[in-house]
């Protein structure tokens, strides 16, 4: 038996033989299936046994996926096209979330040097008085969490933890977590951040409406969080280790204003929020030329440029940037957010590949009859891809891939928005020493593996299953 090779080539095809004939069958289940595993099990390996960069790890699943189905016979692919439409698709996907995350890189980036998101942080505490100070630091991780990186806003609050900590003598490892718990869930749940944008993509949502339904949906879980953080920090208590630099004079940069501050996080969720209500609730006087102008203010690309004006505005009045200055500075964050689209484009490469494995008819035909839950899959395929690799983005980015390959045309069972919170949540789950953020949290807190094991990994545990639970019970509510 064989298949044909150079698709568009001059000439009659070369043939090469069937590696995997059986599984050209008149009904393929088990090749599908085959180039899922193989997909799979090469990433999990590349990344978490031969230290691979996830972005080859991914492109070169998405090879290997490809080059299955060329030799296996079970789909339309030949072998030139195993390799260059994941290419293509890299191309696709890139196109899609590059701008966003670029654009959200820079907010971040310029809400921390012109001590912007430091002023959210002050407001907030003093709302909350020093007896809340785990729920004011919950909640500037859950808002910070939004336009910036984890790491990021990790680094940013931990000093207000170790002053809060010294200044009552006791709760460091409360303080701590309680600053984790929000940060890591709006960091999995909510868009622009990179994993959430790149399954609100895959799984064609509304951008608004998984931000509001993100930030809504997130409360309880933080809430939990904290309850879990106290939990921990009665069973483990640690003080502040001497950080190096600690005497070091603290910035004579003035902090803006709160309106300023939070201008460029709120301005674009509302611009977004707005033009998702109005399309959802069609008021009397949306449409015509008015929803032409809702539509383009709601677009993600101009909600982002409108925040990233807002936070650059903010970086040049208050630290004085000159022109060359201001070059660095939009330089910074675009080198870290090339690494993150690259990584994100290739999981939807990885994704693309997988659907033209044909698994949606593959579980189709298995699953005749039968209804699956494709929230909990999701939750429990991102669970093991977390534990297996580390990453949550790379969790989030690959089941979104497989589950929109398994579930094809086919219905979802319930809105597809609960299953981009059980993938996000899942993506939480049981973070150990292969996750960078396990490493990030034990080396600048001074806690050794087993300490981080018991609190750092306990909480985003609990977090985890709490979102679970949550998001079933609203799927079957709503």
């Amino acid at each position: 038996m064989y298949a044909d090779f150079g698709a568009g080539q001059t000439g009659a095809p070369r043939p090469i033989p069937r590696m995997f004939a059986t599984l050209a069958s008149p009904a393929p289940v088990a090749g599908p299936f085959l180039a899922l595993a193989v997909g799979v099990i090469f990433v999990v390996l590349a990344i978490a046994r031969w230290k691979i960069h996830a972005f080859f790890a991914l492109m070169l699943a998405a090879m290997l996926v490809g080059l299955v189905v060329a030799l296996g016979g079970f789909g339309k692919l030949t072998l030139i096209d195993a390799i260059e439409r994941p290419v293509a698709e890299l191309g696709s996907a890139a196109g899609k979330i590059a701008f966003v995350i670029a654009m959200a890189a820079v907010i971040g980036e310029c809400l921390t040097v012109s001590r912007g998101a430091e002023r959210i942080v002050t407001w907030l505490l003093h709302l909350f008085k020093a007896q809340r100070a785990g729920a004011a630091l919950v909640t500037a991780g859950f808002i910070l969490g939004i336009p910036v990186f984890f790491d990021t806003v990790f680094l940013l609050l931990l000093p207000l933890a170790r002053a809060l900590a010294v200044k009552t003598g006791r709760d460091y490892t409360f303080y701590v977590l309680a600053l984790c718990a929000g940060a890591v869930i709006t960091h999995t749940t909510v868009p622009p951040t990179p994993g959430p944008l790149l399954v609100v993509e895959a799984l064609n949502l509304d951008m608004g409406l998984v931000i509001v339904g993100g930030i809504a949906c997130g409360i309880l879980p933080a809430w939990g969080g904290l309850l879990v953080a106290r939990w921990v920090n009665r069973r483990q208590p640690t003080v502040p280790p001497a950080m190096p630099g600690a005497d070091m004079p603290v910035s004579t940069v003035p902090s803006p204003g709160l309106g300023i501050s939070l201008t460029p996080v709120v301005l674009p969720l509302l611009m977004i929020a707005f033009a998702s209500a109005c399309a959802a609730f069609k008021p009397g006087w949306y449409g015509g030329d008015v929803a032409l102008w809702v539509t383009f203010v709601g677009n993600k690309h101009v909600a982002l440029f409108a925040g990233m004006v807002a936070a650059l505005t903010l970086a040049v009045r208050h630290r004085g940037e000159n022109g060359p200055k201001m070059g660095a500075l939009l330089g910074m964050p675009l080198e870290s957010a090339g690494a993150i689209i690259l990584i994100t484009s290739a999981g939807g490469a990885f994704g693309a590949m997988l659907r033209e494995a044909g698994l949606a008819g593959a579980v189709s035909s298995l699953a005749e009859g039968r209804q699956l839950n494709y929230i909990l899959l999701g939750w429990l395929l991102a669970a093991v891809l977390k534990m297996a690799q580390g990453s949550s983005t790379v969790a989030m980015i690959t089941v979104s891939g497989m589950l929109m390959a398994l579930v094809g045309g086919q219905g979802w069972g319930c809105h597809p928005f609960f299953v981009f919170l059980g993938i996000g949540y899942g993506s939480l789950f049981c973070s150990w020493m292969n996750d960078s953020g396990f490493w990030l949290v034990s080396r600048f807190c001074g806690w050794n593996e087993r300490a981080t094991l018991r609190s750092w990994t306990v909480l985003l545990t609990a977090i985890s299953v709490i979102g679970l639970v949550e998001t079933l019970i609203l799927s079957v509510l709503f």
